[in-house]
């Protein structure tokens, strides 16, 4: 850390920093106070810090920033000419604290220097984000003619960005010290659904694997990762290039959150 990593912190604030330049809400005034206070700890020396912490505050303002910059595309109902690539931006965004963490030279794995639930969180935001992208370019037919391949790989990274949200927790096994009273909460804690937003997490999964059904059609999903990607070839920067069986991954995402 201390070869390099307050140096990195303060590369990657700067450019966060940029995205405050605009108009005034309460998500940006909280992202720009957990910048101005990151930055008062890099400014005092980083030695002092623990680099958890200030990979926590860096993260909170990212969610927070780029909370704003989702709302805004969603208001605008995601404009056909800009909006993929917005979401190939803030879908990029998020994934820096990760990258963060690796660059810092910090020999842990992201979880335990951020936290289970911030990084449950910036993988249920790039989820979620490309599950409303999906929702709204589903009904522009003429677009979805001429994009099948950029929309069926927004499917597929956005369901692996959900299921990799909810397996950051291991299911609650249920035996018989589970008692009377708490059996429909360890069922849900069972099928891994610790809050609404696990359970809201498995019906954009399933709702999406149906959309690659009906949209993309039958057969096995193809990688759509390719080497060198061209700047329009998709939303997210990194590709994930494991191909998903539509059908019986949304079957058993919808059978457990109906169950549920």
């Amino acid at each position: 850390w201390k070869a390099g990593g307050s140096g990195a912190v303060g590369g990657w604030l700067s450019a966060l920093r940029g995205r405050c330049v605009l108009p005034s809400d309460t998500f940006l005034a909280k992202g720009s106070a957990a910048l101005e206070k990151l930055e008062a700890l890099c400014g005092e020396g980083s030695e002092n810090t623990h680099p958890s912490k200030l990979l926590q505050l860096y993260t909170q303002a990212v969610l927070d920033i780029t909370y704003f910059e989702e709302s805004q595309l969603v208001d605008e109902d995601f404009p056909e000419e800009t909006s993929l690539e917005k979401v190939k931006e803030l879908t990029s965004v998020l994934s820096e604290p990760e990258d963060l963490v690796t660059e810092c030279s910090i020999n842990e794995d992201p979880i335990n220097i951020l936290g289970t639930e911030l990084v449950e969180c910036l993988y249920w935001r790039r989820g979620a984000l490309l599950y409303m992208y999906c929702h709204t370019v589903k009904e522009r037919s003429e677009w979805l003619q001429e994009n099948i391949a950029i929309f069926k790989k927004c499917l597929n990274d956005g369901v692996h960005y959900l299921m990799k949200m909810l397996s950051f927790r291991c299911p609650l096994r249920i035996n018989e010290d589970v008692s009377l009273q708490d059996k429909d909460t360890a069922r849900l804690l069972s099928e891994g659904i610790f809050s609404d937003t696990h359970l809201l997490a498995m019906v954009y999964s399933g709702e999406m694997c149906y959309w690659g059904l009906k949209l993309c059609g039958e057969g096995e999903q193809e990688s759509l990762e390719t080497p060198d990607p061209a700047p329009d070839s998709g939303p997210g920067c990194r590709s994930h290039s494991a191909p998903l069986d539509f059908r019986e991954l949304g079957k058993s995402m919808l059978t457990k959150s109906t169950c549920s």
